[in-house]
């Protein structure tokens, strides 16, 4: 399998202080130091918004291996960002706007106000797109009030670490519906390669519960050669919770996720579980959880919890970088198939996978992505594989009963 490359932008190791002896930062304009925040911006990619840490001492130094977030490239994306856009003179760059006090819910239709401290910026160069590990920025650097105004008090200062970093991926496709049992393909490029076979089923005394309830459905994930390499199969039935008709977070449907034990032939051993139900707010969304189960004391390790728009559908992902989940996993290896997220901890963890799927009653032909470091074999990828198909079927699994409900029973779940 060839992956196909990648780069992966990380920003981290954030910081904010007021230099001078007193640190007075009521003096600087910064009211709330612990409700500090930023708002990191690229052109042609989600804002994303993060906290930022308040030293309080001269001699303290930020966490230098924490990431608080980061963006992922393509060669088409590269190539978007050094081109001068319609209304810019030059190439993108990455800006940073540091505020005092963090956005938050408004207090009688009252939003809680912040104000802006200062702004980091960084032009994007070619050297962005060489494929190699490089530190772009690392120290501090004044972003307040009088920074550059000779004779004035200094400003805050930010302090960020931003890198550069290759990172490979696998990308994967299924070629038809995952009920309809396709074939999954490798992309490169416009070369498709088949890798696997996808085989759905469901218990034959499932249609005649299907308005009730929806379970035994399961989803095997062969190899080239014909063997059963992954599964995922529902363990806890989808159903309607009490005066609804959906599957409501109080009572969630489960898929277990399991690959072939080494040691016993013909049996399986669990590897995750992912949860779904559906919340009913302004828009439906259907709510994917994934732990990864450990034999360990551990037990299970919360990975991801994802809203996928139950219309249009979304993506489902795996990312430490992405979420305040930030998990440290202890790698396991074994001599055949890992199974396990290697190395996925806060200093070399990041992207592990992502599954687009699309909404209900849409033709779903799930497209996954999966970071080559998390791949020891072709066993490896089978896993990911069968998590996506979960993830597709809970869609489908979460969809409405559409049964009726007495006046008078109807609360919310």
């Amino acid at each position: 399998m060839d992956p196909q490359a990648f780069i992966r932008l990380s920003i981290g190791s954030l910081g904010l202080r007021v230099p001078g002896p007193a640190l007075t930062a009521a003096k600087s304009g910064i009211h709330a130091l612990t409700q500090c925040s930023c708002k990191i911006r690229l052109r042609g990619f989600p804002v994303q918004t993060t906290s930022v840490p308040f030293v309080s001492s001269p001699e303290a130094m930020p966490d230098p291996q924490s990431i608080a977030s980061s963006f992922y490239f393509e060669k088409s994306d590269l190539k978007a960002l050094l081109a001068p856009g319609c209304f810019y003179a030059s190439h993108a760059c990455l800006k940073i706007v540091v505020y005092a006090g963090r956005k938050g819910p408004s207090h009688c239709g009252v939003g809680v106000k912040r104000e802006r401290i200062g702004t980091f910026k960084l032009e994007v160069g070619p050297e962005w797109g060489e494929g190699k590990s490089v530190i772009l920025f690392n120290g501090w650097i004044g972003i307040g009030k009088g920074k550059q105004e000779s004779g004035k008090k200094p400003g805050a200062e930010l302090h960020l670490r931003v890198k550069l970093d290759p990172d490979p991926r696998y990308i994967f496709q299924f070629e038809d519906q995952t009920k309809l049992s396709p074939q999954i393909v490798q992309l490169q490029g416009n070369i498709k390669q088949p890798i696997f076979s996808c085989k759905f089923s469901r218990d034959r005394s499932e249609q005649e519960t299907e308005r009730r309830e929806r379970k035994g459905w399961k989803v095997k994930i062969h190899d080239l050669s014909g063997s059963a390499v992954a599964a995922a199969f529902i363990t806890t039935p989808f159903v309607p919770s009490t005066g609804c008709d959906w599957v409501a977070r109080s009572n969630p449907g489960a898929w277990l996720i399991v690959r072939p034990d080494a040691c016993r032939p013909e049996s399986w051993q669990p590897w995750g579980k992912l949860e779904a139900w559906r919340e009913r707010a302004i828009r439906d969304s259907i709510c994917c959880r994934f732990h990864l189960l450990s034999g360990e004391e551990a037990g299970e390790l919360l990975m991801s919890e994802i809203f996928l728009n139950a219309e249009k559908g979304g993506e489902f992902f795996i990312d430490t970088d992405r979420q305040e989940i930030r998990t440290a996993v202890t790698p396991v290896t074994s001599p055949q198939s890992s199974g396990d997220f290697a190395a996925l901890s806060p200093v070399t963890g990041g992207f592990v996978m992502s599954c687009r799927v699309q909404g209900e009653g849409k033709s779903s032909k799930p497209l996954v992505q999966l970071a080559i470091r998390h791949v020891t074999c072709v066993e490896d990828a089978a896993i990911f594989m069968a998590l996506a198909a979960a993830v597709d079927l809970s869609i489908e699994a979460c969809r409405p009963f559409r049964r009726r409900i007495r006046r008078g029973s109807r609360h919310s779940c």
